[in-house]
């Protein structure tokens, strides 16, 4: 039989209900407790999700309820000492992108971790996305050939209202090294790194990116980012819009034979393969195969959202297949290898002299 895992959560905001959701269908783990400054959510949060404590102290909840995992769901700026703390009470953590606010701060809490003996795992949940799976099949498959480019691209309209824009409260990302971006960078990274040839061993030879601030005043660090990453013969474009209509979080991988298109904030996957009617007809055939995968997607993408299956239903997976490898001492899916290749990547396209 199964040993049973007690989870702790810390950190109440809107990421925790999704945290939530998933656990509650993991078999063999025991959600003891949730912890945030504001009594009034904590309280709130335990009660919406029947967990039998709710703690304004971290430091009391694990001392009192002795997990054996914590999710660290807090701003970034406070992750190093929370994370410290949990490793120190004997908890694994899996905590929220990014880990630390650069590479080092990563590498001192990964041998934090290690000599205690325990697991740190951030969540890349977009790269359990069905699209993005389904995507990996696709590459590995042969169906577009050699990888010859890949592109990630979110648009968000962060400036049009809503928790990022306001001035009055501002979010707690506005103070990261790369402002609002920052909160999204760590995606951007690991999903170009996961579909290059080499993975997350890629050698990559050279980093261009240009930081933007397009809206102009002193709330938003940047609001847009166009960055080009060149590994060996491969090339790879990182993009980050808010004067794009509408959002998108758009993965496309362009290759020899083909180009295949996920698409995560409405779920859908194009693939567009090398046709055998000859050179001048190609773009029609593509145009009209196009046309019928994207009517299909259209519904199948509805369909997903009708099912609650949007563009976080790739936390679920993520947690299932974390808390299967906790409980049999294998490593999780998200490891040392694909967490420092991400923290290095996003080091180096913040780095001054990657600037244009």
């Amino acid at each position: 039989m199964t040993q049973c895992i007690k989870t702790a959560i810390i950190g109440g905001g809107k990421i925790s209900e999704q945290h939530l959701g998933s656990l509650r269908a993991i078999d063999g783990v025991e959600v003891v407790a949730i912890c945030d400054l504001s009594p009034v959510l904590a309280r709130f949060t335990a009660e919406r999700f029947a967990l039998p404590h709710w703690f304004t102290d971290y430091r009391e909840m694990l001392s009192q309820t002795g997990p054996d995992v914590v999710h660290v769901l807090t701003p970034p700026a406070t992750h190093d000492r929370i994370v410290r703390d949990c490793l120190a009470a004997g908890c694994h953590v899996i905590v929220e992108k990014p880990v630390a606010l650069c590479h080092a701060g990563f590498r001192d809490l990964w041998q934090e971790a290690d000599s205690h003996g325990l697991q740190l795992v951030e969540n890349h949940n977009y790269r359990f996305n069905e699209p993005v799976r389904l995507l990996e099949e696709a590459v590995s498959g042969g169906r577009i050939g050699r990888v010859e480019e890949v592109e990630v691209r979110i648009a968000l309209d962060i400036r049009g209202g809503g928790r990022y824009a306001d001035e009055n409260l501002p979010h707690p990302s506005h103070k990261l090294p790369a402002g609002i971006i920052h909160e999204f960078i760590t995606h951007l990274a690991y999903l170009l790194l996961h579909f290059l040839p080499d993975g997350y061993e890629a050698d990559i030879d050279s980093i261009a990116a240009h930081w933007r601030n397009h809206g102009g005043g002193n709330l938003f660090t940047y609001d847009d980012l166009d960055a080009t990453v060149l590994a060996g013969t491969t090339h790879g474009r990182l993009r980050f819009s808010c004067r794009q209509w509408p959002d998108n979080f758009t993965l496309q991988v362009r290759g020899s034979d083909g180009i295949a298109t996920a698409e995560l904030f409405y779920p859908f996957l194009q693939v567009t393969p090398r046709r055998p009617v000859g050179q001048h007809l190609t773009p029609l055939v593509n145009a009209l195969g196009g046309a019928w995968s994207q009517v299909g997607s259209g519904f199948g993408g509805i369909w997903s959202k009708i099912r609650n299956r949007g563009a976080y239903e790739g936390l679920s997976r993520f947690l299932e297949l974390t808390y299967a490898a906790l409980q049999s001492g294998q490593e999780p899916p998200v490891g040392f290898r694909q967490m420092d290749a991400t923290s290095r990547l996003v080091d180096r396209l913040l780095a001054e002299e990657n600037r244009i």
